[in-house]
């Protein structure tokens, strides 16, 4: 995983000095990209131990739509617990556990009405549907697009999506995404955001019939929270080892068929992880 590597050594040694909405301040650049062949192995990080159980449940509850952490919690995954606080979702009228309008809700359901309750209409555009389709459809369009920002709905929320956009491109039997990320937190959030989407990339190729091909991941602000600079350095001591491989279940033809047990990793050695705490 050199280019993800190279993004945190950049950040670490060029980034610049820049509050932040936490008060911890961060290392930051503007702007980076990094492209990785997915036939090279799965880009699950070496360098460190990163959690590919959470990254799956993770996603599968993206796909299914919903915005309440019931799913995470049945499934043993505590990554979005420091926003589903009662505290942290009484700031926008609702009840803990109700993140609102996050990615499952844009998704799945954009653009949908809200009901004077504060919940939302079944009446909005399902993305995922409509761009799974449209690849069998028409996989040479350039207009394969997803978007997780709704400025609408950007400010109803404690954590307004990162992953703004991201669009689908086939080429030569080959399924490549390109995620436009506006802001990453490059050694805690990073990491998890490649696999995600590399993830959804492999899923999406299985179920149209494609092979995976690149993903291209695209930031706004990159940064490193001041309070992360050691584990960054000792991370980037490290020797990347092999890249794990990922299996599907090959009988999986419907994309919101996956179930946790469909997806795995073989031959996954990393590195310890290294803790670092959750700027909120």
């Amino acid at each position: 995983m050199d280019a993800y590597l190279a993004l945190l050594q950049r950040v670490r040694l060029a980034g610049e000095h820049k509050g932040d909405r936490t008060g911890v301040g961060t290392r930051s650049v503007f702007g980076h990209q990094y492209r990785v062949d997915l036939s090279d192995g799965f880009p699950l990080l070496t360098t460190k131990k990163v959690h590919f159980k959470s990254i799956v449940v993770e996603l599968l509850w993206f796909l299914r739509g919903e915005t309440d952490t019931a799913y995470l919690k049945r499934h043993g995954v505590t990554i979005w617990d420091e926003w589903a606080t009662a505290e942290q979702t009484a700031k926008f009228g609702r009840s803990e556990g109700d993140l609102g309008p996050v990615y499952g809700h844009q998704w799945r359901n954009f653009g949908a009405t809200q009901l004077p309750d504060g919940t939302y209409a079944d009446d909005g555009k399902d993305q995922i549907s409509w761009v799974v389709d449209e690849i069998r459809r028409n996989p040479n369009s350039r207009r394969l697009l997803i978007s997780g920002w709704n400025p609408k709905e950007a400010t109803a929320v404690a954590l307004p999506p990162c992953h703004t956009l991201f669009q689908f491109h086939v080429a030569d039997g080959a399924l490549s995404c390109q995620l436009y990320q506006r802001s990453g937190d490059v050694f805690l959030g990073v990491p998890f955001n490649l696999a995600s989407y590399a993830l959804l990339t492999c899923m999406i190729a299985q179920v149209t019939g494609l092979r995976p091909g690149t993903f291209v991941h695209t930031f706004g602000d990159a940064h490193l929270y001041e309070n992360h600079l050691a584990q960054a350095d000792l991370q980037l001591s490290r020797i990347p080892r092999p890249l794990p491989r990922l299996v599907l279940d090959p009988t999986v033809t419907d994309l919101f068929a996956f179930e946790p047990g469909h997806i795995s990793v073989e031959n996954y050695d990393p590195y310890p992880g290294i803790k670092a705490p959750v700027a909120i």
